[in-house]
């Protein structure tokens, strides 16, 4: 993961705030081999305030095995998608602590997940729903929505398989937030394929 100046992402690039507690790095590149079809894929992502997540502005495919073209048929089996929403989370950052306090400790969404793919803890998962309609919840709903919508997955599913809920509730709380105004700045549209 890197800016578009060639450094690692930090926090320090997250200059861009969406939601009420996110901040997000508004443009980077990240890159991938897909060793199967003998091909490594670089992109540049840029934020789109438009759209409320981020796109993909630049592609760049390079054969790395001997034999292998880059044609079309190639190109179309590189999944431009997955790069995206691996990537997404270590651009996307928050604070548990206040964040205009000195001592606020910011960390990427990918360092909150754990070893089984959840970003949330089990135990806090379970007190977000056992709570009602608290601050955690919200919180909860923004982090996980956003993460979702930033990386153009479907955020109602991610709430779900997180919290254990049913998609009807998840849907319900994503509407909540909203109106809360904790998801400004992120959006997904249901049905909309990702366009790689």
């Amino acid at each position: 993961m890197t800016t578009l100046f060639r450094a690692s992402v930090s926090v320090a690039d997250a200059t861009v705030r969406v939601g009420s507690a996110l901040r997000i790095v508004p443009v980077f590149s990240a890159a991938a081999t897909d060793t199967a079809a003998g091909v490594r894929t670089a992109i540049t992502v840029h934020y789109s305030a438009s759209q409320g997540r981020y796109v993909i502005r630049a592609v760049t495919n390079e054969a790395v095995s001997e034999g292998v073209e880059i044609n079309y048929p190639t190109i179309a089996r590189i999944g431009l998608a997955g790069i995206i929403q691996a990537a997404a989370p270590r651009c996307i950052f928050l604070t548990l602590d206040d964040e205009d306090g000195p001592d606020a400790v910011w960390m990427s969404v990918d360092r909150l997940t754990t070893a089984k793919g959840r970003i949330l803890p089990p135990a806090l998962a379970a007190e977000v729903v056992r709570r009602g309609a608290s601050e955690a919840r919200m919180e909860a709903i923004e982090l996980l929505y956003g993460t979702a919508a930033l990386s153009n997955l479907p955020p109602a599913r991610l709430i779900q398989e997180e919290l254990g809920i049913p998609h009807r509730t998840a849907s319900q709380w994503i509407i909540d937030a909203r109106n809360a105004g904790r998801l400004e700045g992120m959006n997904y549209h249901a049905g909309r394929q990702a366009r790689t």
